[in-house]
């Protein structure tokens, strides 16, 4: 039975009997303690959390998931996968345990010709908790069960809770047994690799306390209504119906390594470290396409360095396996050919996820041919050195430089026997993002407990956002934190966050800005609104300060937004509409949408290609949205089905979570696309669009950032000034600028390279009398002196190599020059053949100068350079190249 026909047959089964049927959620984790969904639960947590209504007491889904901590494991063994498909049936408040057991047994056992999976119910063993004597009587006299095929587990192997406080409860398992070849008989606890588990049943019925580990927390009591959980891995069920060894041998994986084989010549089952490689490739591509289609980018943080991570693991590997060119595309094209008859989306996207795929490929080719080249003179100058630790400072370049994951240099170095200094990679990595911004998270979620928003929306509802029509309205302030914590009153001068019954002011979303502005209480209190957040779905809190008087819990207030800075952001949103549908037009549908930020007058976007748009395409874009704006088309909004949005070609972000009810916004005939923010009412209040220009924020991903209404008359304005002056200057039209101001610029390069020519010469007429000065140190002939300042290191490595020249070779001799260029020093030395066989390495030598200079340096044994902090320490560094060259020699 086919993978595809499994998935078919678990969302029939649960729809028959009342299950209403969720689409598998995006990979990419609605929870911001979450990179991607590591289980088939995870979309329904808000539900078993009582955050979220659910919408309705029974679903059933098959979730895509991707867990990534055991990657290293990934290949060299055949239980270790990354991506996997989850089938969940779920029950709120509706039945519990001798429903779900029921359902379970019923599905396994029903023959295939009655819609079922055809399993043995002899071959099926059951675990229970402990202590779980109701699930053990059901199993046994409901079902049929023998006693002697059900086993009772502790709470490591058959309890189950989220980790934190919250919903927990016992679990039932149903295992497979494989046969004797597997290993001993005896049952699950056991054996579990001959007694396979394929579905796990968790009983939602108590709630836990905080704890630490699996086992370490105590129960507080029942939960207020009992619910299901269930997870079936389609993947186990596959490899148990389709008569396979292991999941790699299964039909949606298979057909990768086969195509792996096609292409490298390497045969599944020939050695071991060709059937690693193979798995790795098998279900790394598989991951990276899944990831892909649903969004993700490559790139050096989160998901996408997950992303990034794993391609690159899996392009290694087919060329361990002797492939020399490009990959990725033939082996994507397997995958989704396959697995796109569960996910159709990713036949309609081929062309998005390929053009990812490709320009990761492209980039990582480039890289490991430079990167693999620097990773290897590291191991070797590490040997030689007599070390077994790669330093910080050479993988954090291979990083830096090359791309290279650290996984992938940890992984390379572990291969020459060297582990590396991930303590120093990681303090270095720490330090570039200090470097390049703050942390701004704890705006994004403020600074309170999540579970007083929840109590807010628990008591009150959620926020009527009446932002779409209105822009004041009189509300009621229902739920007040001083400080991020709850409290009845607030004072002049304190920071609060307040959340009311009913707002205009539009909570951050959707690449939209927050609206600002006031609210005032009856009692003639004013809090300046600065921020709105929505920490909680549904809930809209207004962050900001009382300006004046004291604010109270449960008072009347009345809400006004600044209306300038919501028309000036409105305006930025629809262009951005515009914006994407040119670039879709332009460039096809891979210039989806990628991220996106509208503030007041201006905007950036975000979206994927995998080269530079040429500015002749920037130009037609950015004509073609003004020439919508002057065809004065209307904006209008509609809320309707996900299906009927579809349907009308609405086009949806990728990573956005959607509703079965959406908004879509539609502008005229150019554009529609789902949307929860707010728009101008028709393209002349638009103005004018300037596009500033676009640059590469990622592999894959480029950034447009632009100008809207009176900003981009502004810079217009600016612009037409400066060009002005320039005329004034170059004394022609504005159409000569370009060519005289070129011409000017050829004419000043050639000067300056007449000044170097002649300043290298200089230098170089220093070469003879340098030569003729050399000192003996034991019998070496040592140079050491200072040139004038300014000159560049080029140019002093040059000096160094003709005076070293000039020196009979039948001596040995060592050359060490120092100079200061931008107000730091700088030395190269250089060792002919004859130092070299005395002990006298250039690079050794650099090193002691530029400590001495407080920097540092290295090379090659025949010519180093090296540099430093202080100037004043030259002298210094040259008394100490002269002693480790007497000391050596």
């Amino acid at each position: 039975m086919e993978s595809a026909e499994i998935r078919r047959r678990w969302l029939s089964f649960f729809e028959e009997r009342g299950h209403t049927v969720v689409p598998s959620a995006s990979l990419i984790a609605d929870d911001p303690t979450l990179l991607l969904v590591p289980a088939g639960m995870v979309p329904f947590k808000p539900y078993f959390l009582g955050e979220v209504k659910p919408p309705a007491p029974r679903v059933t889904s098959v979730q895509k998931c991707v867990r990534t901590p055991d990657i290293e494991e990934v290949g060299k063994t055949t239980r270790h996968g990354t991506f996997f498909q989850m089938c969940g049936n779920f029950s709120f408040g509706d039945y519990f345990k001798e429903g779900a057991i029921k359902l379970a047994w019923e599905l396994l056992t029903s023959s295939v010709a009655d819609g079922g999976f055809g399993l043995e119910p002899e071959k099926l063993w059951i675990t229970v908790y402990l202590d779980d004597d109701e699930a053990e009587r059901i199993w046994h006299e409901v079902v049929g069960v023998p006693k002697e095929r059900i086993q009772r587990l502790g709470k490591k192997d058959n309890f189950w809770s989220m980790g934190v406080p919250g919903p927990c409860g016992p679990c039932s398992e149903i295992n497979y047994d494989r046969g004797p070849e597997f290993g001993v008989e005896g049952g699950p606890a056991v054996n579990d690799e001959r007694y396979v588990e394929i579905w796990n049943l968790v009983f939602m019925q108590y709630e836990r306390g905080a704890g630490d580990g699996k086992e370490d927390f105590p129960i507080l009591g029942d939960l207020p209504s009992q619910n299901i959980d269930t997870g079936l891995g389609l993947e186990r069920l596959a490899m148990i119906l389709q008569g396979v060894q292991n999941m790699y041998e299964t039909d949606t994986l298979r057909v990768v390594m086969d195509k792996a084989t096609e292409l490298t010549g390497v045969r599944y089952g020939a050695a071991h470290h060709t059937d690693v490689s193979l798995r790795v490739v098998a279900d790394h591509i598989r991951t990276s396409t899944m990831l892909i289609g649903d969004g993700v980018t490559p790139g050096n943080e989160g998901r996408g360095y997950v992303l990034r991570r794993i391609m690159r693991r899996a392009i290694r590997n087919m060329r361990l396996m002797g492939a020399t060119g490009p990959v990725v595309q033939d082996l994507i094209g397997v995958v989704i050919d396959t697995m796109g008859q569960q996910y159709p989306e990713l036949i309609t996207d081929r062309k998005r996820i390929e053009t990812v795929a490709l320009a990761e490929e492209a980039a990582f080719l480039k890289a490991l041919k430079g990167g693999t080249n620097i990773l290897d003179t590291a191991v070797t100058e590490t040997k030689a050195a007599g070390g077994t630790v790669l330093a910080g400072e050479k993988a954090f370049l291979l990083h830096d430089t090359w791309g290279f994951p650290i996984d992938l240099t940890l992984e390379m170095a572990a291969e020459q026997g060297l582990s590396v200094d991930e303590d120093g990679f990681r303090r270095l990595m720490k330090e570039q993002r200090e470097r390049a911004k703050a942390d701004a998270k704890a705006k994004k979620t403020g600074h309170a407990d999540l579970s007083a928003y929840r109590e807010v929306a628990d008591n009150s509802g959620e926020t009527d956002f009446t932002g779409y029509t209105l822009t004041e309205n009189e509300s009621t302030i229902v739920g007040l934190l001083v400080d991020g914590v709850p409290s009845p009153a607030a004072s002049e001068g304190d920071e609060v966050e307040v959340v009311l019954d009913r707002s205009p002011f539009y909570a951050e979303g959707g690449g939209q800005l927050a609206d600002q502005g006031r609210i005032k209480l009856d009692s003639g209190a004013v809090i300046e609104v600065r921020d709105v957040q929505k920490p909680v779905p549904g809930v809209h809190v207004h962050k900001g300060v009382v300006q004046v008087g004291e604010v109270t819990l449960g008072a009347s207030a009345y809400a006004t937004i600044d209306i300038k800075r919501r028309r000036a952001i409105a305006r930025a949103h629809s262009a951005t509409h515009l914006t994407h549908q040119a670039l879709r037009d332009a460039l096809g549908p891979t210039a989806a949408q990628a991220g996106s930020e509208n503030s007041p007058g201006r905007f950036r976007f975000d979206f994927g290609s995998p080269a530079a748009v040429p500015g002749t395409v920037l130009t037609d874009v950015e004509q073609k949205i003004n020439e919508v704006l002057s065809r004065e088309l209307d904006v209008q909004a509609e809320v309707m089905s996900i299906d009927e949005a579809k349907k009308q070609g609405a086009i949806a972000e990728f990573g956005e979570k959607y509703g079965e009810r959406v908004r879509v916004v539609t502008i005229g005939d150019f554009s529609k696309e789902l949307c929860g923010g707010t728009h101008v009412g028709n393209t002349a209040q638009l103005g004018l669009v300037k596009l500033l220009g676009e640059s590469s924020i990622g592999s894959g991903v480029r950034r447009i950032e632009a100008l809207v209404g009176v900003d981009a008359y502004h810079f217009l304005a600016r612009e037409h000034t400066v060009v002005a002056q320039l005329q004034e200057l170059v004394k022609g039209r504005p159409e000569e600028l370009p060519e005289k101001i070129s011409t000017m610029l050829g004419k000043l390069k050639d000067a300056e390279k007449e000044i170097e020519k002649f300043r290298a010469e200089k230098v170089l007429q220093a070469a003879a009398g340098l030569a003729q000065g050399a000192k003996d140190v034991r019998g070496v002939a040592l140079v050491t002196g200072q040139v004038p300042d300014g000159t560049s290191a080029d140019d002093l490595r040059k000096l160094v190599l003709d005076v070293r020249g000039r020196i009979s070779s039948d001596r040995p001799v060592v050359v060490a020059l120092f100079t200061t260029a931008n107000g730091r020093p700088v030395t190269v030395i250089a060792t002919n053949e004859a130092a070299r066989e005395r002990g006298l390495k250039a690079g050794e030598l650099v090193r002691t100068a530029a400590k001495t200079l407080g920097g540092g340096g290295g090379g090659k044994p025949d010519v180093a350079q090296g540099g430093g902090q202080n100037p004043d320490a030259i002298g210094d560094a040259i008394d100490a190249v002269e002693r480790q060259v007497g000391e050596t020699a």
